[in-house]
């Protein structure tokens, strides 16, 4: 990567140049609160060679004008970054089995790239979804569809604080899997058969702490799909940096705005959060 001669990695371990299939970063686009057009710029300008994707999530995009995400997609093309949607399923089941295809001509007018279908928002059977990522890559657009992961509470250790030598009741502990795994797994290789370019992991129970993190869940998806063909959603800094230190660098991980350059540190020296010095402050423009 030109430009970017604090980064050692391994010449084995180093990620190719944009288009990338391994070690994409997906950024958290507007959801909760609109990005200004200037601090996209801003982004994109000075850590546009470490974003590969930018998603409008929480279906943030039907509150937008058609203009402001023209200009955004556009602004994003030039800097090779690709525009993904984000979870709008309910809303599609409500406009009636024409909807999708509505939604993927509009997509496309509009310039995204890439089309997320969140299998547990949509509630369908099996062989629709498979039907929707076919419409999705006949249209001409990359589909990525999401699984949640879930498990039983009780699975989770707590970490209540407790005077020293007191008892504490043992909370009761299952392995009954809210979702199995192993289906979802299933359900993911079929839809890569059907031609889904890549499949999004929302394990937010298995990931929202890095202490109570399951390192089996993963490792199976990962195990079963690859590493390539898997993106996993991090609730935290603490999180992305299990991934890396457990996966390398070529994970993917889908992060907010402001841990970009977070991850490219450790994706690159492993700096973690302490790389001022080595980065200066006009990189920390956000």
């Amino acid at each position: 990567m030109a430009g970017c001669r604090w980064k050692t990695f391994f010449e084995e371990e180093d990620r190719p140049d944009k288009p990338r299939r391994y070690g994409v970063t997906e950024m958290r686009g507007p959801d909760f609160s609109l990005f200004s057009q200037n601090l996209l710029q801003d982004i994109f300008e000075s850590s546009g060679q470490f974003v590969d994707g930018l998603k409008f999530a929480g279906g943030s995009h039907s509150l937008m004008s058609r203009s402001y995400i023209k200009e955004v997609t556009n602004m994003a093309r030039e800097h090779n970054v690709y525009v993904s949607t984000g979870d709008w399923a309910d809303h599609l089941r409500r406009k009636g089995p024409s909807a999708f295809k509505e939604y993927i001509n509009e997509c496309k007018q509009l310039g995204f790239d890439t089309i997320e279908i969140d299998s547990g928002s949509l509630g369908v059977p099996e062989e629709t979804l498979l039907r929707y990522v076919r419409l999705v890559k006949s249209g001409g657009l990359r589909a990525k569809p999401l699984f949640s992961v879930k498990f039983s509470k009780s699975d989770i250790p707590t970490n209540t604080n407790r005077a020293f030598g007191s008892y504490v009741i043992p909370a009761p502990r299952t392995s009954e899997l809210v979702e199995d795994v192993n289906l979802l797994i299933r359900r993911a290789e079929r839809c890569l058969e059907a031609g889904a370019d890549m499949i999004m992991i929302d394990a937010d129970d298995v990931c929202r702490q890095a202490d109570s993190l399951r390192a089996d869940i993963i490792a199976k998806i990962i195990g079963r799909l690859g590493l390539e063909k898997t993106m996993f959603e991090t609730s935290d800094f603490k999180t992305t940096e299990w991934f890396i230190k457990q996966y390398g660098p070529r994970v993917n991980l889908f992060v907010d705005h402001s841990q970009v350059m977070d991850l490219e540190c450790l994706r690159g020296r492993n700096l973690g959060k302490d790389h001022t010095s080595v980065l200066g402050s006009s990189y920390f423009l956000f």
